[in-house]
């Protein structure tokens, strides 16, 4: 029996306190937003080609429009902003750096708020800086984890490590395979960690690298290196970030490329931040 004042598990609701402080966070961060020269865009609900951006595509809401071909509601924002930004409005509307408030679904019914921003030919370093920042607005002081998910399709094309193995981060699955370098770069944790690697392959080394510069180029202590992890979106073609609080996912981002477009983003996760900001009573 359904009662008349249930919700669909997974759908959200604010009130009160809650539904302020969303006010709030969405407002203080599109106002930063605005202010470092990024422009508004809200995409629509149903999308054609979301298929594009998820990994799991048994994930998506499926409808059909008026001519009988499959439309998704919104799971993803990413491809969609690039796509609109620079196939349909770019010769009405000039400018690299969009972002949007607004949520996604998920099935069967599941939704998630978010504020996200992109910035076309932007640089990692920047976009991360720039997430970060968000959090000194809200007293909150996150781990920040760097990735790179070149490392993992090397693994996978050159070395034959399966991409199973690299998701679980098994690491007796891991040790299994003894190869003597993989473990040390299972090991590494820490930006110091990336200081004079000895004996792994030049391919793999270059990429780690790229995360040793980028590390020092961001306005943040609290870094975890984590050469392994292997991001889900379809699109991520390099480095990525997550930040933690706990184990309270509060935003990602990365380096990526739609349809040559190069770009790079992050996504706030706005119902996390409100549960993170509520428990500690911020």
């Amino acid at each position: 029996m359904i009662f008349e004042h249930e919700i669909p598990k997974g759908s959200k609701l604010y009130f009160g306190e809650s539904a302020k402080l969303k006010r709030d966070i969405e407002y203080r961060v599109s106002s930063m937003l605005d202010e470092l020269g990024f422009q508004e865009i809200v995409t629509p609900f149903f999308s054609y080609h979301q298929k594009d951006s998820i990994t799991d595509t048994t994930t998506l809401v499926r409808v059909n429009d008026e001519d009988n071909c499959e439309v998704s509601l919104r799971a993803d924002s990413t491809v969609d902003v690039v796509r609109i930004v620079t196939k349909r409005i770019a010769r009405s509307v000039e400018g690299k750096k969009w972002f949007y408030i607004q949520p996604i679904l998920n099935y069967p019914t599941q939704e998630q708020y978010q504020v996200g921003a992109e910035i076309i030919d932007g640089d990692f370093g920047d976009i991360t800086n720039i997430s970060m920042s968000m959090f000194k607005k809200f007293d909150i002081s996150p781990i920040l984890q760097i990735a790179n998910i070149k490392i993992p399709q090397i693994l996978h094309d050159d070395y034959g490590v399966s991409y199973d193995i690299i998701k679980s981060m098994n690491m007796e699955e891991i040790l299994e395979l003894n190869i003597n370098w993989l473990i040390d770069l299972a090991k590494i944790h820490r930006v110091d960690d990336l200081k004079g690697i000895k004996g792994i392959p030049s391919n793999i080394k270059d990429e780690l690298n790229k995360m040793f510069e980028v590390a020092n180029k961001i306005n943040y202590n609290n870094i975890v290196i984590s050469p392994l992890y292997y991001a889900k979106m379809r699109y991520y073609d390099s480095l990525t970030f997550r930040v933690f609080d706990g184990s309270e996912l509060l935003a990602s981002g990365g380096a990526y490329n739609v349809d040559d477009t190069k770009a790079v983003g992050f996504t706030l996760y706005i119902d996390e931040c409100i549960s993170n900001i509520m428990n500690k009573g911020n």
